[in-house]
């Protein structure tokens, strides 16, 4: 199909159909000209600035790519672009979209503002408009854009079509720029503003990583302990400036997290300590030695509210061959010192923890405190599910909460850190509603309706990052949920625990935010959390997609489907629930685990 031709036509079609406008003069004719940049989208997103977008193969209108963005529950996916023009000009816009409640307009225009939109797009469809430009106008912003929640949509061969300008040229280069606040993992970048700039280019060593609207940036993904160079260019119309003067800045080491003597590669188990069922109960001293942080199940509250935790071991009458208190005692200690770390664990399904108030803030650090000082533990893993954590309508920014039960939390947790010292094993079992749903939603949302726990434990793990030992998201009983290919994923294979590892290995805008990144964790710092039997729970995978999924993450091979942002080879290992369910399926998960870490 002839682009230019079509869009000249539909032009003509339109200025005809204006009051005074009769026909186009040859040399208004020759004057027009398609005045996006990269309006098929063949060179990725260069020229766009977009909240939540990327480039796809297909399915695309025309060329090798195509526009996909997926809106979230506060973010509506606009792409823009601002483009010279002609003060007092005729303008035609017009793109290629599909999927529903697909928008195209344009702003700042100095006359009257315009979009035209399509409720719904199964097949592409195009969609058109003009303006007319004010008599001081220069320049006019361009865009598309879905709706909040509506799923992902596509465009394609936008084109603006008028007089063209003079672009003028290129923005001078960028001064001042300096590094803010620097992490194991990202460098926080701000600069000064240059006048007749529409955008930034920021470049990580030489390689531009991405552009932003205003004068700051933070840059993600990075490694512990690497010195980076950093540079910035302004960008308008006319093309982008010379770079500005490069800026290094070092990483931190991150070697927080507690304890330092964990192996390379780790298996973390929930052991059934305070019930039983079908599984089973296993006795402490008989858990195989492959398992090396051992999560005792589980230490719950007296009251939702109360702050109190008990931890009462199986009675005999429930399970019978429960060993002593004193065996028990012993075998915690028999297990650290063969190198195992024994941690109690707090919630679980029916342990609901709100800590509402300070005063349960503080009882929790004192029940908590006696548990681990009575048996001698290790550490304390966070297991907190259902409805413990939720966000406040006003608390929108996951780096400074304003909840309650989230400030306690986290204050509580470093306290006990603070008291037990750099030893101290510090995990957190969330379920992915919890954590990478927060890609696209975050607790109410701008507009309000939305659950207020997606994305909850977000702040609490940003808070506590540099306290953090493990971080193993329970991929298991989830609903399906988007990765960050913008494509949805569910349990059962290999590629939903590649796609939700990828995510808290890589970062992720929260919301669709693009100024609001939750930063990467370290590899040495997650594990991932799998059932170790069809009984376990919903999600259970063969040992064949457990060991697609470390040769994915930690090698770049036998990936599939999903394409990960990086290799770690130092990804810290796997979590199940549960030993006394591995051990029912004839310790299945356990020597998988051996076989492929060996």
């Amino acid at each position: 199909m002839d682009r230019t031709r079509s869009v000249l036509a539909a032009l003509t079609a339109t200025l005809l159909a204006v009051p005074g406008i009769t026909a186009l003069s040859s040399a208004a004719r020759a004057a027009d000209a398609d005045l996006a940049r990269n309006g098929g989208f063949e060179a990725g997103l260069d020229g766009w600035a977009c909240t939540a977008g990327t480039t796809v193969g297909s399915p695309v209108h025309s060329g090798a790519s195509a526009l996909q963005a997926t809106p979230a529950g506060s973010d509506n996916a606009q792409c823009a672009q601002t483009v010279t023009v002609q003060p007092d000009a005729q303008y035609t816009l017009s793109g290629y979209v599909r999927g529903s409640y697909v928008y195209l307009g344009a702003s700042g225009t100095g006359t009257t503002d315009v979009s035209t939109w399509t409720q719904s797009a199964p097949a592409w469809q195009q969609l058109s408009t003009t303006f007319r430009t004010g008599p001081s106008t220069t320049r006019v912003t361009i865009y598309t854009h879905g709706w909040y929640g509506t799923g992902a949509y596509y465009a394609d061969d936008v084109s603006l079509v008028g007089p063209g300008a003079n672009a003028g040229q290129p923005p001078a280069a960028p001064t001042g720029l300096r590094a803010g606040t620097v992490t194991s993992s990202s460098v926080a970048l701000s600069w000064s503003a240059v006048t007749g700039a529409t955008g930034y280019a920021v470049y990580r060593d030489g390689v531009k990583t991405q552009t932003v609207n205003g004068t700051s940036a933070t840059v993600t993904g990075l490694s512990a302990s690497t010195a980076y160079g950093f540079q910035v260019a302004a960008v308008n119309a006319a093309g982008e400036s010379a770079r500005s003067a490069t800026v290094t800045a070092t990483t931190t080491a991150g070697t927080g997290g507690g304890s330092t003597d964990l192996p390379a590669h780790a298996l973390v188990g929930y052991l059934h300590a305070s019930f039983a069922n079908g599984a089973g109960y296993t006795r402490l001293a008989d858990v195989p030695d492959s398992w090396d942080v051992i999560d005792l199940a589980f230490g719950e509250p007296t009251s939702v509210t109360s702050g109190d935790i008990r931890f009462t071991r199986c009675p005999v009458t429930e399970c019978p061959n429960a060993e002593s208190e004193a065996d028990f005692k012993a075998a915690v200690r028999a297990k650290q010192a063969a190198g195992k770390k024994v941690l109690i664990s707090i919630g679980g399904q029916n342990g609901q923890v709100q800590l509402t108030t300070t005063a349960a803030r503080d009882t929790f650090v004192s029940s908590v405190s006696k548990i681990i000082d009575t048996y001698g533990l290790d550490g304390l893993d966070i297991d907190f599910e259902g409805h413990s954590l939720s966000l406040n309508a006003d608390d929108t920014d996951f780096k400074n909460p304003k909840t309650p039960v989230i400030v306690n939390l986290i204050s509580a947790l470093k306290t006990l850190k603070a008291k037990y010292g750099s030893k101290f094993v510090l995990s957190m079992a969330p379920e992915t509603f919890f954590v990478q749903l927060g890609y696209q939603y975050y607790g109410t949302g701008k507009w309000g309706g939305q659950d207020p726990r997606a994305g909850a434990y977000l702040p609490v793990i940003h808070a506590l990052r540099d306290d953090l030992t493990l971080l193993h998201v329970q991929d298991y009983n989830s609903g399906s949920i988007m990765g960050l290919d913008n494509q949805y994923h569910s349990m059962g294979g290999a590629d939903f625990h590649i796609a939700m590892t990828d995510m808290l290995l890589t970062g992720f805008p929260v919301a669709g935010d693009a100024n609001n990144v939750f930063p990467p964790l370290r590899p040495d710092q997650v594990a991932i959390g799998m059932p170790a039997s069809t009984n376990a729970g919903n999600g259970y995978v063969s040992p064949a997609e457990v060991t697609r999924t470390l040769d994915c993450l930690t090698k770049k091979t036998n990936c599939g489907s999903y394409a990960t942002h990086g290799t770690w080879p130092a990804l810290r290992g796997l979590m199940t629930w549960s030993v006394n369910w591995d051990r029912f399926a004839n310790w299945e998960f356990q020597k998988t685990f051996d076989g492929y870490f060996g």
